[in-house]
């Protein structure tokens, strides 16, 4: 009988213990989800008010925005004649008697987004400057910013830049709040980001996710690429928007999305504040970006490539041409050597590399450590200023990924080096086994001339070519290998 009498009591003391601590944990775990909400909230609250709805209008060809539609389509349930009778033609949704000599361009406006992120007061000064994505009002005569509280504004571009898909738009108003620009070179993958935006015309929208990637450098996109990537939810009508960090601070520009639906699935990429903040300065104190040059092709050192030059794998980056009287020319780079260093910073990837020349004020000297026949060696370099001219030479290898190739601009040392015949087009310098370029016998050194029937002249024009042709996933290649043409269409 006393065992029965304990035994109440010895389970009352174990278990009380047990049910409070499971008590308190449900109440710090609710706790700090309480003060995370309170943080994304303080953090829409200081950013919101300095992020603008875009609308951009242009001539297309798409019916005019705002045109009523008629509930019953193109057929009223009782005819139109009993409407005009009484109504003449002024009917919306009526179809229109049509009208001699009357022309109504179509019009198109487009929605994106912005933040104010400079403010210059004063007498013949007061104005205020937006960053936006370049491909946000690239086409448009009229532009019209909305702010959080309701304010409208006419906007100007001051000045685009489409190699990045980076634009400054100015309005003339003063006193306007402007965001902050944080360090997008201390991002770390894991930390927590917010978008705030305009997706499908939603004003003033926020999203929370975190840096699923940083450097990502061959997306195809722009011709610029240094991404953050975020899961961040990201969609249409976005684009040009702040990525902030929980301080409030600018980290990134909300550009593109990947998807198969045209909506949101978890990837979106947004240009490090880094690279967009010195655009964006360019812009606004020049109207134009001014870019460093170098004078060479590069290309990523693959596994077997690093084999063949006799380096370890993933160091440096391979010099595929040098052109002639060029910075790099005149500082004794050679081709075949490989750039392991600049100005004492570690390289490996092109796409960072190329972005690192490009922020180089033309006439800076910096030095260049280079890998040749196994020995190190220092070359000191005044860099040059890019000009259209040069910027497709500039161009590194570029990937198609859903293909299954690598492709260079073709330059007569390319042509050389391939032994094939100089001329348009970009040359295959690696094929990716059991991809459907190898299965359709495409191999190294064959020349892509035209990609659904129109010319390239670049490796850049190749990968912008093929991503048009991704949601049809088929695209058509003109392939010259030696001294025949064929075409190959590819599907996947």
């Amino acid at each position: 009988m006393k065992i029965i009498k304990i035994m109440p009591v010895f389970l009352s003391l174990v278990c009380a213990p047990i049910l409070g601590s499971v008590a308190y944990a449900q109440n710090s775990g609710v706790d700090n989800l309480r003060e995370t909400g309170k943080a994304f909230a303080a953090v829409a609250q200081e950013v919101s008010p300095s992020v603008v709805l875009i609308r951009a209008e242009s001539q297309g060809s798409a019916a005019a925005p705002g045109d009523f539609q008629s509930p019953f389509g193109d057929q009223w349930p009782f005819g139109d004649d009993l409407l005009r009778r009484f109504f003449g033609d002024q009917v919306p949704g009526l179809p229109q008697q049509p009208k001699p000599n009357v022309q109504r361009p179509p019009r198109v406006i487009g929605q994106g987004s912005g933040f104010v992120f400079a403010v210059r007061d004063g007498l013949f000064s007061d104005r205020s400057y937006i960053l936006t994505n370049n491909h946000v009002v690239k086409n448009a005569d009229k532009i019209r910013v909305t702010f959080q509280d309701g304010r409208e504004f006419q906007a100007r571009v001051t000045g685009r830049d489409p190699q990045s898909d980076v634009a400054v738009v100015e309005i003339d108003a003063s006193g306007l709040p402007a965001l902050e620009w944080g360090d997008s070179s201390l991002l770390q993958v894991g930390e927590w980001v917010v978008a705030i935006g305009n997706p499908f015309g939603l004003s003033h929208t926020l999203t929370v996710g975190v840096v699923s990637a940083t450097g990502r450098t061959s997306v195809g996109i722009n011709d610029y690429e240094d991404f953050i990537q975020t899961d961040a939810a990201i969609n249409p009508g976005n684009s040009g928007g702040p990525l902030v960090n929980l301080d409030g601070e600018v980290v990134g520009v909300n550009t593109a999305i990947f998807s198969r639906s045209g909506g949101y699935m978890g990837v979106g990429f947004a240009i490090p504040s880094e690279l967009a903040r010195g655009i964006a300065m360019q812009l606004l104190e020049h109207g134009q970006v001014t870019r460093g040059y170098l004078g060479v092709v590069i290309q990523q050192l693959t596994p077997d490539l690093a084999d063949s030059f006799d380096i370890p794998a993933g160091q440096g980056i391979l010099v595929a041409q040098v052109s002639e009287d060029s910075p790099a020319k005149k500082a004794g780079l050679r081709l075949g050597d490989v750039i392991i260093e600049l100005q004492g910073e570690a390289v490996s990837d092109v796409g960072r590399f190329r972005n690192l020349v490009a922020l180089i004020p033309p006439g800076t000297t910096q030095t260049l450590t280079v890998l040749r026949d196994g020995k190190r060696k220092m070359l000191s370099v005044t860099f040059g200023k890019l000009s259209q001219e040069v910027s497709d030479e500039e161009t590194p290898a570029r990937s198609a990924e859903k293909i299954g190739v690598v492709v260079q601009t073709l330059t007569p040392q390319l042509a050389e080096l391939y032994n094939v015949e100089s001329g348009e087009g970009v040359v295959v310098t690696e094929v990716v086994s059991g991809s459907i370029a190898a299965m359709a016998g495409i191999r190294i050194g064959t020349v892509i001339m035209q990609v659904d029937r129109k010319t390239i002249k670049s490796a850049a024009e190749f990968q912008r070519a093929v991503q048009r042709s991704a949601d049809d996933k088929h695209v058509l290649l003109l392939l010259r290998e030696g001294a025949m043409q064929r075409y190959v269409a590819l599907r996947w």
